[in-house]
């Protein structure tokens, strides 16, 4: 048991830094909503100048640390003024790649100062031990350092709980817009606050650095682990968040000691962030930002002759040329195919996975081992390895059927890295000192190992590179590329169209799983003798910053950011123009990440299309792209012909939507039969858009639902939406990196699995059968189909969220404000659409409008909602003149004017949504 004590009494020293680096982390959330991943390197910055102020300049130990600490300080203020300012609207996808460029900025600057081996630093706090009974014992600086975290706690708790400067921060933190409003500057109390995490992360690391070694990625993995810390605190407590990192420290010390495996006790603090973010369901409160834009996405056409012209430069370079740009272009293109999985992920499907270089590791460790061990050929090695990381990818996509953003982020960020650490980093696991022996690799006894052939195995490379960038270019122009736009652009609407949000993200995953495999075999197999601890989640860090520079929603921006990479086509260029210039690239790397998120965030590759469409319209090269009706309606359609939905009946009974103690919906019964048009109207928070949720599954609910006989109550929105029950969304929710063509496609295609599949090699689009060009005519899209969703006016995109929802063909649809912002005679038009859509189609429509005229003109029964209770229904003429609802809306206690006369509700008076 003493021994137990002893070895827990240790851990104290890493506790302190997870305790002081958290509470660094939670400063700069809570003053700005930005989880900052560089908060390590911004902090061993401070450090290292300590270092070297007083080991190499001979300052005194207080005063170079103040100065490493104010250096600190300085970088977090800068990072925050310099690059997340301008930012403070884009995506948190962006906004988390920024502090990844800063971090990789700062650790490159670092290393090209100090380089990279580790330093034994001595104590710089008493080490003396003090016995606490018979055999136990603890040294003074342990103490230290546990009553400076301490302190520290209690000074913010304090600072943020009893200062001007602390309510001004909470303040920021509920509504940056509010907190504008009384005279708070969002920009000020972020610049302290990134300056005060940034100076506290500096002082942990010059206290624990005699502890840990003086080592830049040793102090940079340390501060990512606090987020476990943070997170257990939920990025808010101070006390909780100390209390979390000494215990973390205990507990990593005391399993490194007495439980026999290699890399266990460093992945504890990830292994609890896994625990906390999936099992648990917990999550980090994002802040609220408006008008955030995603990176654009391309269109998935490939141009063969510019990809056989490029292609064939790339070999004669590889058959021509000396072997260090042969090496160079051979690991440029074996990157590529690692970035194009997060193409697929990130770019396609928005799920932002920091594990992709891990899992090309995996792939390379199954292939590596089987050819070594087993000496199986090198081609049933690689489809081995790539077959073994798709069943990784699905258990890695698992927490992004809980988890999303910044949160996936982290889970896949300690998913990788404990694999590194318990794995890759093991020697009893990966061959040894001398790593794993695979040998030259061969195909059918032709040798093509990149020691002795070089060229040979660089141009295999480029075919498996080739390869990789047909499949996903099938994939964006087929069904599954689409499921995968919607699900990234907004999960709600995508469900809403039967779309199977989760499928579609384990598909992201399995995918982009075998494709960043494929890239991590070929890249290891480069040498006779692999070793898995290049393999890190560094570099995973680094590769997502590099797919971003060259464009992640685009096939052309994984090859143009594969260049940057280490020992890649630009290191080498750099080294031949400017001899040493390439232990630059690192730094050169993370600096043009930040320039393409502050002015180019699309990349690289969406300013060249771009630049390029516009040269050839200057030109008048080609024809204008456009899409014809004609060409994707099936030549049977008839657009004029009946397009009669199955009839279905509606029964609501006993809905109840309850928000805490707060009842939403209360007891709400009634019917939507085919071919009628029921108006819902009621006053501003009277439930309406709360029981639209309930009915399509967005939103808890009791009480039944049930579609002629099909009990839906018990039933997600997905399977809702397939069994014919639609719905179109107040705030629209289009998506908005589509066109006009791909809004209504998603929701026309069927949704089989067997798409999955078939586009990784062929994909099918299906023509537009007649209901669904009907629809496209009877909105007046038709001359649209090509155009971007952002490009349309607002009455069109209004009336395509609306043509969407039709094209699924359902019995049943519901319209939440439809006319909306629409002008009188759009309106008017719109009325005369939706009355053909009972009449002429045989849908149940149900409309929730705040335009009394057109309810009243077009409906042929009203349901009136208040304060969540049904209070009225039947004919429009039978409600207008209803006592109980002229009371609701009027606010009136009598349905009778002063001379008698009846009261009747006015035409332009009805509820918002709710």
């Amino acid at each position: 048991m003493n021994e137990v004590i002893r070895f827990a009494l240790l851990g104290l020293g890493v506790g302190a830094l997870y305790a002081l680096a958290s509470q660094g982390l939670i400063v700069i959330y809570r003053g700005t909503g930005v989880l900052n991943f560089s908060l390590g390197a911004t902090a061993i910055a401070g450090v290292f100048l300590q270092w070297e102020l007083q080991y190499e300049q001979g300052w005194p130990f207080l005063a170079a640390s103040l100065a490493g600490i104010a250096l600190s300080a300085l970088l977090g203020a800068l990072t925050h003024w310099v690059i997340m300012r301008p930012l403070r609207r884009a995506s948190s996808l962006i906004r988390v790649i920024a502090t990844l460029g800063v971090l990789i900025t700062i650790q490159a600057g670092v290393v090209i100062r100090y380089g990279s081996n580790p330093r034994q630093i001595e104590s710089w706090l008493p080490t003396n031990r003090v016995t606490l009974w018979g055999d136990v014992a603890i040294t003074v600086d342990r103490l230290i350092l546990m009553a400076i975290a301490s302190a520290s706690a209690f000074g913010l708790w304090l600072l943020y709980r009893a200062t001007q400067f602390g309510l001004a921060t909470e303040a920021v933190s509920e509504s940056e817009r509010s907190a504008s409003a009384v005279g708070v500057s969002p920009n000020q109390v972020a610049l302290v606050n990134w300056a005060l995490g940034s100076a506290l992360a500096a002082m942990a690391g010059i206290l624990v650095v005699p502890i840990i070694t003086l080592q830049v990625t040793a102090m940079t993995g340390l501060v990512l682990a606090a987020l476990a810390a943070a997170l257990v605190a939920d990025f808010r407590s101070f006390p909780i968040a100390t209390a979390a990192g000494l215990v973390l420290g205990i507990g990593q010390t005391l399993v490194g000691r007495f439980v026999d495996q290699q890399g266990l006790g460093p992945s504890l603090p990830f292994l609890v962030i896994i625990v906390f973010l999936v099992l648990r369901g917990r999550s980090i409160p994002l802040r609220d930002y408006f008008l955030r834009e995603l990176p654009m996405v391309g269109n998935g056409r490939m141009s063969w002759d510019w990809t056989i012209f490029a292609s064939g430069a790339v070999v004669f370079i590889m058959l021509t040329k000396q072997t260090k740009w042969i090496d160079a272009f051979t690991v440029s293109l074996g990157v590529a195919i690692v970035l194009l999985s997060i193409v697929v992920l990130t770019g396609y499907a928005g799920q932002l996975s920091l594990a992709q270089y891990a899992i090309a590791g995996f792939g390379a460790y199954v292939a590596g081992r089987l050819v070594a061990v087993f000496d199986i050929p090198f081609l049933l090695g690689l489809a081995a390895g790539v077959a073994a990381a798709v069943p990784l990818g699905v258990l890695f996509g698992l927490p992004a059927v809980r988890t999303r953003g910044i949160n996936l982020a982290i889970v896949t960020l300690g998913l990788g890295t404990t694999m590194e650490l318990m794995l890759f980093r093991n020697r009893d696991y990966t061959g040894g000192v001398q790593g794993t022996q695979v040998g030259n690799p061969e195909i059918f006894g032709y040798d093509i190992g990149s020691i002795n052939h070089p060229e040979r195995y660089g141009i295999f490379v480029l075919a498996m590179a080739l390869l990789a960038v047909w499949v996903v270019a099938n994939v964006r122009r087929g069904r599954s590329g689409r499921r995968l736009i919607a699900v990234r652009t907004n999960e709600r609407a995508a469900a809403a169209l039967g779309i199977d949000v989760m499928l579609a993200k384990l598909f992201a995953f399995a995918l982009a799983s075998a494709i960043a495999a494929l890239g991590g075999i070929l890249l290891a197999f480069r040498l006779s003798s692999i070793s898995y601890q290049s393999f890190s989640n560094y570099t995973s860090i680094t590769y997502v910053g590099l797919a971003l520079l060259g464009g992640v929603g685009y096939l052309l921006g994984a090859f143009v950011g594969s260049t940057m990479a280490t020992a890649g086509v630009s290191q080498e260029v750099l080294e031949s123009t400017w001899g040493g210039v390439g232990r630059w690239i690192q730094l050169i790397s993370g600096i043009a990440i930040l320039l393409t998120v502050l002015g180019y965030k699309d990349g690289v590759a969406a300013e060249w299309d771009r630049l390029y469409t516009l040269f050839k319209r200057s030109k008048k090269w080609g024809r204008p792209y456009t899409i014809e009706l004609e060409d994707v309606a099936d030549t049977a359609a008839d657009a004029d012909h009946p397009a009669l939905v199955p009839p279905r009946t509606l029964s609501v009974e006993g809905l109840t939507v309850q928000y805490g103690a707060v009842v939403a919906v209360d007891d709400v019964s009634f019917r939507l039969e085919p071919g009628r048009i029921t108006g819902l109207i009621g006053p501003n928070g009277a439930g309406k858009t709360s029981l639209i949720d309930a009915l399509s599954g967005f939103t808890p609910a009791s009480g039944r639902v049930v579609l002629e006989g099909l009990d839906l109550s018990a039933e997600p929105a997905v399977k809702r939406a397939r069994a014919g029950l639609a719905r179109s969304f107040q705030s629209l929710e289009l998506f908005e990196d589509s066109t006009v063509f791909e809004n209504i496609s998603v929701a026309a295609d069927p949704q089989d699995l067997r798409s999955y599949v078939r586009d990784l090699v062929w994909p099918v689009n299906p023509p537009f059968p007649a209901e669904v060009v009907r629809a496209i005519v009877e909105f007046q899209l038709d001359d649209e189909l090509h155009r971007d969703v952002k490009d349309l006016s607002y009455g069109k995109r209004r009336l395509l969220a609306i043509a969407r929802a039709v094209a699924m063909h359902p019995s049943v649809i519901l319209l939440d404000e439809p006319a909306a912002g629409l002008s009188s005679a759009e309106t008017a038009e719109l009325g005369r659409v939706v009355r053909r859509l009972a009449d002429e189609w045989g849908m149940a429509v149900l409309v929730v409008e705040h335009d009394m005229n057109f309810v009243m003109e077009v409906c042929d029964e009203v349901i009136v909602l208040d304060f969540g209770r049904l209070i009225a229904d039947g004919t429009p003429e039978e409600v207008r003149s209803d006592p109980a609802v002229i009371v609701a809306y009027l606010g009136l206690d009598t349905d009778h004017e002063p001379d008698g006369s009846p009261v009747s509700l006015p035409t332009h008076v009805a509820g918002g949504g709710s």
